[in-house]
């Protein structure tokens, strides 16, 4: 997938680092250090010299409680700012959530516009049909003067994932291209620090809106809250703040935006590849006729059961059970299959050899090609890898072709991109074998 921000555009495999520069007085972690040009434009460049891809400049302060700043004034601590980082060269973000600020960046060589109330204003809305640039939509509720007040939610995951779907369901319908937009899940913005942590542990149901999404957690007072940090000051949250943005990129982050580059660059070092794998059952073990579908869901959530134990690894999303009638050879009972998205250490041939022990241990048995099994698990793609020999080659080359391996894999990652370069879903349904129908 890739995020277009006029003439930037940024491959979200590897994660984007958003450095932040706040030119305002009054900023809740750096206010007043970087609200004179030249220490703003230093600022900038050191940010860039450490690994960052954007630089989000913000003229007005959305801490909890602040104060509305008029767009002139917002204009007029920001404009030289945007407009030499991006005579350097710089991709420029305006962070702001005024129309008229967000216009005269962009017609300054701003390339994102991230707007933290989400373009709900149509003049907002007006401004990025009229342009190119990268949008970043931001769920926050309330206002930043009263959003802490009291945010109620019955679910938090579901209310802002919905919230977040259909503001960017507007834009599209307005005129926007789809692989403009990014969605921030607004941590910390009108939510407990509970509530963020149960947002972000969960931010893979976001990750399913199938949009580039934003982490931006650095310094928030959730984070203090999550890892016991006692020092008042933020700056004191930065290496939290970096074991939480690689948090994010395992679940499916693909932008962090950060206050401390260089501590955020080191801690995204550690980020393992992700590997999609495909499940399927066909043969129950010792079950009744009318128990057997129930039995091979069974054997496939015992299969995942033992994935969670692989060392080095972590399962981050499951599709729903599918039913598939069989392809290939058809003479045999129906099968029922999944999709798991996990992040994993362990490469390729070795892993093999671990998912031949976990089929094993549910008696597979290897008398015929795509014949029945109790449980076959196959690697369908494996980040960055493109291999081939006679025991393995990556990506699966029959992944397109297979609806029971689409259905599931497009569910939990939408518009997935295989290491190759080809995209999942290219092959019309009809043309595909296996069809394939949720269950579960």
């Amino acid at each position: 997938m890739i995020w277009r921000c006029s003439h930037f555009a940024f491959d979200t495999k590897t994660p984007a680092v958003m450095g932040i520069l706040n030119v305002t007085p009054d900023s809740f972690s750096d206010g007043g250090e970087f609200d004179g040009l030249e220490a703003a434009l230093a600022h900038a460049r050191e940010m860039v010299a450490q690994g960052a891809s954007i630089i989000d400049v913000g003229g007005e302060s959305t801490r909890p409680g602040a104060a509305p700043v008029s767009p002139d004034e917002e204009w007029g601590r920001v404009e030289g700012v945007v407009r030499a980082l991006a005579a350097e060269g710089v991709c420029v973000s305006i962070d702001t959530r005024h129309a008229d600020v967000a216009r005269k960046a962009v017609e300054a060589g701003a390339c994102v516009i991230n707007d933290v109330s989400g373009f709900s204003d149509p003049a907002m809305v007006e401004v990025a049909r009229a342009c190119d640039a990268g949008l970043v939509v931001m769920h926050m509720k309330g206002e930043p003067a009263t959003m802490q007040d009291d945010p109620v939610y019955e679910d938090v995951v579901a209310e802002v994932c919905t919230y977040l779907r259909d503001q960017a369901a507007a834009l599209e319908a307005a005129g926007v291209a789809r692989e403009r937009i990014c969605v921030d899940p607004g941590p910390g913005f009108g939510k407990t620090p509970k509530q963020t942590i149960e947002l972000m542990r969960n931010l893979h149901e976001v990750v399913r809106l199938g949009y580039p999404v934003m982490c931006a957690a650095s310094r928030k007072s959730y984070v203090a809250y999550a890892y016991r940090i006692e020092d008042a000051d933020p700056k004191a949250r930065d290496v939290a703040s970096a074991a939480e943005a690689l948090l994010a990129c395992e679940l499916g982050a693909t932008v962090v935006r950060t206050h401390n580059v260089a501590k955020t660059a080191e801690g995204l070092a550690d980020l393992r590849p992700y590997v999609l794998l495909g499940l399927g059952s066909n043969v129950a073990i010792m079950a009744e006729k009318d128990e057997l579908r129930e039995a091979k869901i069974a054997q496939i959530n015992y299969a995942i059961g033992q994935l969670c134990m692989l060392p080095d690894s972590q399962i981050i999303d499951i599709a729903s059970f599918y039913a598939s009638e069989p392809a290939y050879y058809e003479d045999q009972d129906e099968f029922v299959n999944t999709v798991v998205l996990m992040r994993t250490g362990i490469p390729p041939l070795e892993l093999l050899d671990y998912l031949h022990g976990i089929e094993n241990s549910l008696g597979r048995v290897r008398e015929r090609e795509n014949g029945p099994r109790t449980i076959d698990i196959d690697i369908l793609d494996y980040q960055t890898y493109t291999y081939s020999n006679e025991r393995l080659i990556l990506p699966h080359p029959r992944v397109c072709e297979r609806d029971f391996v689409v259905k599931p894999l497009l569910e939990i990652l939408p518009g997935h991109v295989l290491s190759d370069g080809t995209r999942v879903g290219e092959v019309p349904e009809e043309q595909r074998v296996g069809a394939a129908v949720r269950i579960s």
